[in-house]
Parts: C-alpha cells; sequence; structure tokens
C-alpha cells in the first residue's frame, strides 16, 4: 500500500472518529428541555420576519458564484509555491547533497524509481560535479518558467477582475440615482421632451405673474 494512502485512510478514520465522539459527548452531555421557543425556526440568530416564499436579488447570486470562481482559482498558488521554492532552493550552490538528492526526487516524480535513484548517486557527489552545476541550472530554468507561467495566470485574474469591477457586478448596493442618469443618456429624446415641458411651464409662469 503507498504511504500516502495509508496517510489519508489514517486521516479520514481519525477524521470520522472524533466527530462520532462529539456528537455522542454532545448527547449525553446537554439539557434535553424543548419548548416552544426553542423550536422555532430561525436563520443566523435571527427571528423569522413574513413568508420564506420571496425572491432574492440575483445579484447575491452573482457576488457568490465571483467568490467562489475567484477562491478556487487562487488556490491554484498553493502548489505553484511549493515547486517554486523547491526549485530555487535546489538552484542554490548552498546545498548539502543529501538535500539535492531529497529535492530533485520530489521534483522529478514523473520519473521511474531507477531512474531517480540513478540520479540520486550521480548528484551525491561532489558539488562542483558537472551533473550537479547542470542539476543546478535546470532547477533555475524551472524557477524562471514557474515564474512566467503564474506572472500569466494572475495577469488573466486581473484582467477578469477588472472586467467584473467596470461592470459593476462586485458593487453590493447599487446608487439608484446613478442607474437613473444612465437611464436618462441612453434617451436624449426623454430628456429633450422633459426640459421642453419644463420651459413651457417657466413661460407659464412669466405669464402669470
Amino acid at each position: 500500500m503507498p504511504d500516502f494512502l495509508a496517510y489519508a485512510l489514517l486521516f479520514t478514520f481519525v477524521g470520522a472518529f472524533f466527530i462520532f465522539l462529539h456528537l455522542m459527548i454532545g448527547k449525553l452531555v446537554r439539557p434535553k428541555k424543548p419548548d416552544a421557543e426553542k423550536l422555532t425556526i430561525y436563520e443566523c440568530g435571527e427571528p423569522t420576519i413574513g413568508s420564506a416564499w420571496v425572491q432574492f436579488d440575483l445579484r447575491f447570486y452573482v457576488v457568490a458564484l465571483l467568490f467562489v470562481i475567484f477562491d478556487v482559482e487562487m488556490a491554484f498558488f498553493f502548489p505553484w509555491a511549493v515547486v517554486f521554492g523547491k526549485a530555487n532552493e535546489l538552484a542554490s550552490e548552498n546545498v548539502t547533497p543529501e538535500q539535492r538528492v531529497a529535492l530533485n526526487q520530489e521534483l522529478s516524480m514523473g520519473q521511474k524509481e531507477s531512474e531517480r535513484q540513478k540520479a540520486a548517486v550521480q548528484l551525491s557527489v561532489d558539488k562542483e560535479a558537472p551533473i550537479v552545476r547542470e542539476n543546478r541550472s535546470n532547477a533555475r530554468e524551472l524557477g524562471w518558467i514557474a515564474f512566467g507561467d503564474i506572472l500569466v495566470f494572475f495577469g488573466v485574474l486581473l484582467v477578469g477582475f477588472a472586467y467584473l469591477w467596470r461592470r459593476g457586478d462586485l458593487d453590493w448596493v447599487r446608487s439608484i440615482a446613478a442607474q437613473r442618469l444612465a437611464a436618462e443618456e441612453t434617451e436624449p429624446g426623454a430628456s429633450g421632451q422633459q426640459t421642453g415641458v419644463s420651459g413651457q411651464e417657466a413661460e407659464v409662469g412669466v405669464a402669470t405673474t
């Protein structure tokens, strides 16, 4: 059985055991005195007001969806940071042969076991050996490639974020006055008619005076 599978099974078993243990302790310790007020339906500690059959604003769904999208995208930074840090450490000259072998094995997970063992034997020699210098050069190149990849990835995220900001999808409370002003700008005929009516009213007022 691979080590990671054993760790995953152990983690799952321990997590399930603690959940079951806490539920049983709560069931045995907490008092059981139900009444009408305790059985009342509530949401976030607030009493219910009105009917549940109301239509929520779709902007809440849009904001929640955008949060999920950007939150998941930001999670990709963590594995990149691990690889980038190990590549920079491997490119350093102050790494011991043992550390270099361990880092090289972690960054070459796609190789066969025989190839990894052969590389470990070659990297265990003096740090000025040609194979070690080549290994440092490859690690430095991997670091620059990873840095360029994350710049492109982050740039795409910034473009998407700027587009959403420009559209106003991140505005939790939108200004009604700004919406009315935008509507008036898109309808020049209506604003002209309103101006004409206002002018006629002013003339009537002057004549009356």
